[in-house]
């Protein structure tokens, strides 16, 4: 056999090998049936505001019953209203519940509320928006600023994720369970000391309950959006230090809507971990661990690439810029009594 044959078999194989290799990989995600949220009862915490918001109108417009769970009565109505101005049909059913979802015992009867209104029948997709962010240095933190951090962050969702589980596992309930984390679960960020750590909790918590809650037919779901600009977005602004203003200058962040149209194609879909920005991307591919990867595995494997690179790049110069810092921070440690004089 001459060598141009050798070579053309050899190609031809390699080829072989690879197409197949890539259809392995692709098929079981691109055969996968999309989500339809149509005549389906859709619970959504965190709904009066924000992505939560957002994401409950873009559901009632697609035909989908919905609940909305917050703390707030007035701004509970207002949201409802919203929802009435949506409908995609006059057989919906739109309910708003306030709760403040900060224990078990909440959790479970904000739930049950919403349950009432659809026959007792657990809610079809369950929709963890609820979170607050308080930002500030480490050291200026207490153990009551500490603990409230995790409880508006991890608890919030951890408890109805629990009896939403429960609930769905003892109805024999097909569902899915939809946590939001933040891009902040991938990595940290200066001031974000009370915030980061529950949403790399929330992180673990889905990564264990996307394998665990197989055994009974639940899809797990986590989305890692960028900044949003919400309303929370403008309060934490008023208390964010000038040093975490200043790294956060360049992320472009996403309107509420944009970011409940992105975490609502990744659910229809069936991805896991949902990202809908390229940086957010890159972050997702570079620390997935063991995680599916998303519906796009070769692009999913370029962006693993760049970041790879990009990622290394970036973080050195933010590095750079906290080192920058020290001698205004150390002003500012000084004009709050913090640092001792020299």
């Amino acid at each position: 056999m001459s060598n141009g044959n050798m070579f053309h078999l050899t190609f031809t194989g390699a080829v072989l090998l690879v197409s197949t290799l890539v259809i392995i990989m692709v098929w079981p995600i691109s055969t996968r049936s999309r989500w339809n949220p149509s005549g389906r009862h859709c619970y959504v915490t965190g709904g009066s505001s924000g992505l939560g918001l957002a994401l409950a109108i873009l559901l009632t417009k697609r035909g989908a019953d919905v609940s909305i769970v917050a703390r707030n009565e007035e701004n509970l109505q207002k949201a409802l209203t919203q929802l009435e101005a949506h409908r995609a049909n006059p057989n919906q059913i739109l309910r708003a519940y306030s709760f403040s979802l900060g224990s078990q015992e909440a959790a479970s009867e904000a739930l049950e509320a919403a349950c009432v209104p659809h026959g007792g029948q657990t809610p079809d997709a369950v929709f963890l928006c609820a979170g607050k962010s308080t930002p500030g240095f480490f050291i200026e933190q207490t153990e009551e600023s500490m603990r409230k951090g995790m409880d508006d962050s991890y608890w919030l969702a951890a408890w109805s994720a629990m009896v939403a589980s429960k609930r769905m596992v003892r109805t024999r309930t097909e569902g899915k369970i939809v946590f939001v984390s933040s891009i902040l679960g991938y990595f940290g960020l200066v001031g974000y000391s009370t915030y980061s750590p529950g949403k790399h909790a929330i992180r673990g918590l889905a990564e264990t309950l996307r394998q665990e809650l197989l055994l009974y037919s639940i899809d797990v779901h986590i989305y890692m959006p960028v900044t949003m600009f919400t309303p929370g977005y403008e309060e934490e602004n008023r208390v964010k230090p000038e040093l975490t203003l200043k790294l956060e200058e360049s992320d472009g962040g996403l309107t509420s809507e944009k970011a409940a149209e992105g975490l609502y194609e990744g659910v229809k879909k069936g991805e896991f971990h949902i990202t809908d920005t390229f940086i957010a991307n890159l972050f997702r591919t570079n620390t997935r661990g063991s995680s599916p990867f998303g519906s796009n595995v070769l692009k999913d494997l370029l962006f693993g690439f760049i970041g790879t690179i990009g990622l290394t790049l970036w973080r050195r110069d933010v590095d750079k810029q906290v080192v920058n810092h020290r001698r205004a921070h150390s002003e500012y440690l000084a004009s709050k009594s913090i640092l001792k004089p020299e």
